[in-house]
C-alpha cells in the first residue's frame, strides 16, 4: 500500500489520467470546490452579545499539470472567509475575506524496484500526523476537522509568559498575551501543529506493505513562517507505517525543531539562544476500510519549551473516528476526542498540575449526495469542559453546543490532455 502522500500526489495524477485517457502523457486539471456553511452555536464559551448564528464560504482551487511520465505540479488556493471556520484561521484574522496559498510544489515520482519513490519541493502540507492531506470539505465525512488539529493552544510563539500565572490567565482558545516582553501584535494562541502548507523538501518511500516518509522544513508546523522571516529554523518531520493483509494501516510520526520567534530574542535568559527551545510533537495513527465502514484514529502528543520553565507545557490529543455509508448517496459518521494539558513549574518554583482544562468533544453527522457535485453535510457538536483548579485557581464545567450545515460543490473548471 502506498503512503499516504504517494497516494495524495497519485490520486492527484490519476484524475488527470482518468480524464485525458490512458494514453496521455502530459496534462492539466483544475478542479474547484465551493463550500458555504451555516452554524447555531450555544453554550458557556458563547460571547455576551454575539450573535449565535454564523455563516461563511470557503472556495478552494486546486490546479496540477502532469509533465509526462514522472513530473506534475501541483498547488491549492483557497478564498474564505473568517465566519466559516470553527476556529481562528490565522494568528489574528480581520479581513472579511482573505486568501492564501496551502500548497505549491513539483513532485518527481519514480519507482527503483521494487521501490516507489515520491521527491516533492515546495509549500508542502506537514509530514506529521494522518489528518492534513484530508482537509478537504467534499471528502471529510464531518464538517470540522479533528479537535487536535484546530484547538489553538493558549501559547504563542513570539511572547514571553512571567511565570505559571501568567500562563493561566490565558483564555483557552482565544486573544493570547503575555506580560514579559515580546511582540506587541494581537494575535490567537498556537495550533499544535499547522493543517496548512510550509517551505518543504519531502522523500516519500513505498515497499510492499511498509511506507516511509521524510521532510525537512524552513520552519516548525507549530509555528509555520514564510521564506521572507527571519524566523526560520530548519528542522525534520518523519512518518513510517505499515499495512497489514487485513488492510488496517498502522502508522508513526514526529517532529522537533525550533519554534520561538526573533521577536523574543532580547528576552531571552543570559547565554539562552532561541535554538534552546524546542517544540517536539509525536503521534500514532490507524485507519481501516472494509465494505460499508471506514474507521481511524490518532493519539497525539506536543510539549513546547519555553524560558523560565523547567517543566514546560505540553498536550496530549486523541480522537476515534467512524463512517458508514448507508447507499450510494448517504452516509452517517461520528467522532469523539480529548485533549489533555501537562503540569508546569517556573524557575520561581510555581507549579500547576495542568495548564489549561481537559476538553472532551463529541461530533456526530450526515452527508447525503444530490449528485456527483453536491454534498449537502449537517452537523452536532458537543464540546464538554472538565472543571480543574490550580492553588487558588478554579474553572467550572463548561458545555458548548454547535449545530452546523454545510453544502459542497465539487466541479471540474479545465481538464485537458496534451499528447
Amino acid at each position: 500500500m502506498l503512503i499516504r502522500s504517494l497516494r495524495a500526489a497519485g490520486c492527484l495524477i490519476a484524475a488527470c489520467v482518468g480524464m485525458f485517457g490512458q494514453e496521455a502523457a502530459s496534462g492539466i486539471s483544475v478542479p474547484i470546490t465551493v463550500s458555504g456553511d451555516a452554524a447555531y452555536t450555544r453554550g458557556a464559551s458563547s460571547e455576551p452579545g454575539k450573535d449565535p448564528l454564523t455563516g461563511g464560504f470557503r472556495a478552494l482551487l486546486s490546479p496540477s499539470l502532469k509533465l509526462g511520465p514522472h513530473w506534475f505540479l501541483y498547488s491549492a488556493v483557497e478564498a474564505y472567509s473568517p465566519q466559516y471556520f470553527n476556529y481562528p484561521p490565522g494568528p489574528y484574522e480581520t479581513r472579511q475575506v482573505s486568501a492564501r496559498v496551502t500548497q505549491a510544489f513539483a513532485g518527481y515520482e519514480t519507482g527503483i524496484s521494487p521501490v516507489s519513490v515520491l521527491i516533492k519541493a515546495g509549500q508542502l502540507s506537514s509530514a506529521f500526523g494522518l489528518f492534513p492531506m484530508e482537509y478537504d470539505d467534499a471528502r471529510m465525512p464531518l464538517i470540522d476537522a479533528p479537535a487536535s488539529y484546530i484547538a489553538n493552544l493558549p501559547l504563542r510563539p513570539d511572547q514571553r509568559p512571567c511565570g505559571v500565572a501568567d500562563l493561566l490567565q490565558q483564555d483557552y482558545g482565544n486573544d493570547v498575551a503575555y506580560g514579559c516582553g515580546g511582540s506587541q501584535t494581537d494575535r490567537y494562541g498556537q495550533l499544535p501543529v499547522t493543517l496548512y502548507g510550509l517551505p518543504a523538501v519531502e522523500v516519500d518511500l513505498s515497499v510492499a506493505r511498509v511506507d516511509a516518509r521524510f521532510q525537512v522544513t524552513s520552519s516548525s508546523p507549530t509555528n509555520p513562517q514564510p521564506l521572507t522571516s527571519e524566523s526560520q529554523f530548519a528542522q525534520w518531520t518523519a512518518g513510517a507505517g505499515y499495512t497489514t493483509p487485513g488492510g488496517l494501516h498502522l502508522g508513526a510520526s514526529g517532529f522537533r525543531g525550533p519554534y520561538l520567534d526573533k521577536a523574543l530574542l532580547p528576552y531571552l535568559p543570559a547565554g539562552a539562544r532561541l535554538r534552546s527551545f524546542l517544540s517536539s510533537g509525536v503521534g500514532l495513527d490507524a485507519e481501516w476500510a472494509r465494505g460499508a465502514w471506514s474507521l481511524e484514529g490518532e493519539w497525539q502528543h506536543f510539549r513546547f519549551d519555553l524560558p523560565g520553565f523547567p517543566v514546560s507545557p505540553s498536550e496530549v490529543a486523541e480522537y476515534a473516528q467512524a463512517k458508514r455509508i448507508l447507499s450510494p448517496r448517504a452516509f452517517i459518521a461520528m467522532r469523539a476526542a480529548a485533549i489533555h494539558f501537562g503540569s508546569i513549574k517556573d524557575d520561581s518554583g510555581a507549579m500547576a498540575n495542568q495548564f489549561a482544562g481537559t476538553h472532551q468533544i463529541y461530533e456526530v453527522g450526515a452527508g447525503y449526495r444530490f449528485n456527483r457535485s453536491q454534498l449537502l453535510k449537517v452537523g452536532f457538536g458537543w464540546t464538554r469542559g472538565l472543571p480543574w483548579s490550580a492553588d487558588d485557581w478554579y474553572w467550572p464545567a463548561t458545555n458548548n453546543y454547535r449545530l452546523e450545515a454545510q453544502l459542497v460543490t465539487s466541479f471540474t473548471a479545465v481538464s485537458k490532455a496534451f499528447h
